[in-house]
This record gives C-alpha cells, structure tokens and sequence, in this order.
C-alpha cells in the first residue's frame, strides 16, 4: 500500500509553495498526497496580491472526508491564516492517529503576511503541542518564541524555547544565517546538527513547505524523525539547487529534480 500523507495548508496560484509545493514533494517521494484548503491566495513570482481564508466548517469538512473514509498515515500543516483555523486544525490533528509535522508559516518568501498576529497565541498553545516535528525558520523562532538567532550557537536556545510549547521535535531551519545551510533537529536530549553546501540560487520559493512536506512523507513510510528528516533535508537541497526562474521574481525549487533526464 502507497501511504497516504494530508497537507492541511494555502493554495499558491503560482505553484511554487502550498498545497501545490506539498502534493509535488508528496508524488516525487512516493506516496499519495491529499490536501485540504485553508486559504486561496492570488500569488506570483513577485508576491501575494491577495489572500482569502476558507470558513472553519469547510477545511474541518475536508479534512474529516479524508481521514475518516481514506485514513492518513502523516499529516503537514501550513499557512493556517487565522486563530480560529489554527484552533480547528490543531483539534483535527491532536485527534488523528498519525504523526503530524507542523510548518508554523507566518510569512511568504516575499515578506507578505500569511498569519494574523492574532493567531500566535494558538500557534503556541494548541498547534505547537499537538506537533510530532515543527519546522520554524529563524524568523519564524523570534515571531514565535521571542528569541533572535544570528549565529549557528544561538540555534541550540532557539531550540529549546520552541520545545517548551511542547512539540515532540523541533528543526530549526538556519537557511538565513551565512554559510553552509545548518539546521538544529532536537527533541531536547538528543541533537542531530544537518548541513549541506549553499548553492548560488536565488530561486528558492517554497522551500519550507518542501521541507516539511518531504518529512511528512518520510514519516508516513515508517522511518524515525531523525531519518525522516535527514532524508528530506538531502531531497530538499537537491531541489534548491535546480530551482530555477519563473515569471519576473524568485522563482520555485524544483520538485522533480530526481527525474530530469535532460540536466
């Protein structure tokens, strides 16, 4: 049997990240992507033109005509727009018998807006706890947990205030930092440090829903957090290097890099 993995996350329109990023990664790792909407935005290259939330009762319609006739074995959350979607989904979740990885998305590669400043407090209080993995990059970690990380030793704190909202695991995604691309992985007693070389490519939209996504699938065929994210780091830093350009602006990683033939 494919194992099934379910993002709950925002439609892009340009392709890159959301759903459309997440059902890519899911199809190229070899398992069977399903989705449920939570928020349609007009999106490009250049930005986000425009977002609109889906109503509660709609994204806790599809996730419960998913999971209750198809089942899931990994859940990945996403752009969850508002407290009162992230109170419902973090409920779905909590209630769902398989791991869940959550990408606690604040804002787009672009610097717009994707989560309402009044839905930390859930991100915190209900999303966080019901993760197996959450997956906050640096600006992520401070919007989150306050804390401000400039170097690769501040990430080990950075860390440690996430893990206090209760996830079981916490990445710390150092792809802002200069250098080698380090991430932290950490259940606060054991830490796995990943690295791999910085490619010269400014055509990285998407990655971290390709990352959490990635680990999703992982977990969804069995392997351990460590080895589920170790192998979708080395998936991950496949596609940033061939992502390639799009439209007038960034343009995305590229999901199918394992298949070209013609590279």
């Amino acid at each position: 049997m494919i194992p099934n993995v379910l993002t709950v996350a925002g439609s892009d329109s340009g392709g890159g990240a959301g759903i459309q990023a997440d059902l890519k990664t899911m199809l190229a790792l070899g398992v069977h992507g399903m989705s449920v909407v939570t928020a349609v935005t007009a999106q490009n290259s250049l930005g986000v033109q425009g977002a609109w939330e889906l109503p509660v009762e709609a994204v806790r319609a599809q996730y419960r005509s998913v999971v209750d006739d198809i089942g899931v074995q990994a859940v990945k959350t996403g752009m969850l727009a508002s407290a009162e979607l992230v109170e419902a989904v973090a409920e779905l979740i909590a209630g769902t018998n398989a791991p869940a990885v959550v990408d606690p998305v604040g804002v787009s590669k672009h610097g717009d807006a994707l989560l309402a400043a009044s839905a930390l407090d859930a991100v915190r209080t209900k999303l966080l706890p019901a993760a197996t993995v959450a997956t906050p990059n640096l600006d992520e970690v401070a919007q989150i947990a306050g804390v401000r990380v400039e170097s690769e030793r501040e990430m080990r704190a950075a860390a440690a205030a996430v893990l206090e909202y209760g996830p079981r695991w916490v990445l710390i995604k150092g792809g802002h930092l200069p250098g080698d691309a380090v991430d932290l992985l950490t259940d606060g007693s054991e830490e796995h440090w990943l690295r791999a070389p910085r490619h010269d490519n400014r055509h990285t939209h998407g990655t971290g829903c390709t990352l959490a996504s990635a680990i999703a699938s992982g977990l969804a065929k069995g392997r351990s957090v460590p080895e589920a994210v170790v192998e979708a780091k080395e998936y991950v830093t496949g596609a940033v290097a061939a992502g390639f350009a799009l439209g007038g602006g960034i343009g995305p990683v590229d999901h199918g890099w394992r298949f070209r033939t013609d590279v």
